[in-house]
């Protein structure tokens, strides 16, 4: 009689060390990209998955890059196609947790219609968009989030474009967790990161990154020390929106429009502002958040926008092949192609 032999399989322990691959890192001295990487090396043991159960695609651009230097499986892709071959290796293998990395340029220009559309259909995918302003492997034109006058090589006098606002665009194609940090933000953008791996549902990151030779201090109000305060307003769930140095500013509304408060004007208190509700599954609280960055003098908000669920497509996609499976049987690639090429509509 054959011995019983215990098949209980060990739990992994990862170190950030184990998500580096050992190649040469090849961005330019100072870019945001080397922040962005350490910050997902550092949290991806927190990603509950295996190194081998973890794909990392990309499209093309200096973020693009980013497959080479991750100990995990990757696929460089073609120019804005990132969410497309994602989308592909998603439904290949369900049980892979597949993250995409990519840029302003390809996410949101070449790539915007498969970005939408993966959006909409909230396929499990961990989309990180590194949003510099610039196009930066192809040495500065403005991109699609350029601001408005923006003076590049291919805007000589400035751009006359109006610029996507990212979290806008993920929020209205339909995206379940949509968040955004900074490169200069470590300790952020590893929560970010890690709480969306735990998510199901499409998850978009805009990480705001410097690139120091086209487009150099474009968030310094945003991440250096002496500006930041004043500048960034931090989210967090059932919490109040309060922000500044002394943390004596607040946001309330006005019918559907945000005003900025003193908190010590002696009119105004903490519970004048408006509280952060990430689960709300009606997009016009997290439009109204979104807008900040389009008023002058308004804070940035950084942290989970949106964080709530909902079905996923790749999880109805093998629920119907499953299904149909156990209705129909197994089909097979002669029966298919010898089939008889009309069908009859009752």
């Amino acid at each position: 009689m054959a011995n019983n032999i215990n098949t209980v399989e060990t739990e992994v322990k990862y170190t950030a060390k184990d998500f580096s691959s050992g190649i040469d890192v090849k961005w330019c001295p100072g870019c945001g990209d080397y922040s962005i990487l350490a910050q997902v090396q550092r949290s991806s043991p927190d990603f509950g998955a295996k190194k081998e159960d973890i794909v990392w695609v990309s499209g093309i651009g200096c973020s693009s890059r980013f497959p080479y230097y991750m100990n995990t499986y990757g696929f460089h892709g073609i120019h804005g196609r990132a969410a497309a071959i994602a989308t592909g290796v998603k439904l290949a293998n369900p049980k892979l947790q597949v993250w995409v990395a990519t840029g302003d340029g390809d996410m949101l220009s070449i790539g915007g219609n498969h970005f939408i559309h993966a959006c909409r259909k909230n396929i499990d995918l961990k989309i990180v968009m590194f949003n510099n302003r610039i196009y930066g492997l192809t040495k500065g034109q403005y991109s699609p989030t350029s601001e408005k006058g923006k003076v590049t090589k291919s805007s000589p006098y400035g751009t006359v474009d109006w610029p996507f606002n990212a979290i806008k665009l993920a929020t209205g194609s339909g995206a379940t967790f949509v968040a955004r940090s900074m490169d200069r933000d470590p300790k952020h953008l590893q929560e970010i990161l890690s709480r969306a791996a735990k998510h199901k549902g499409v998850t978009f990151i805009e990480v705001l990154q410097n690139c120091p030779i086209f487009n150099d201090g474009a968030f310094f109000n945003l991440t250096e020390k002496e500006t930041r305060a004043d500048n960034v307003v931090y989210l967090e769930h059932a919490k109040p929106l309060v922000f500044g140095e002394k943390q004596n500013k607040g946001i309330k509304l006005d019918g559907l429009n945000p005003i900025i408060i003193d908190l010590e004007d002696g009119k105004h208190s903490v519970n004048d502002c408006l509280v952060h509700d990430e689960t709300d599954d009606n997009p016009t609280r997290i439009f109204l958040m979104a807008r900040f960055t389009d008023i002058p003098g308004y804070p940035t908000p950084v942290g989970v926008f949106r964080n709530y669920s909902k079905q996923t497509y790749d999880g109805d996609y093998v629920q119907q092949i499953e299904g149909l499976k156990q209705k129909m049987g197994v089909g097979t690639y002669d029966a298919l192609m010898f089939s008889e090429n009309t069908w009859e509509v009752k």
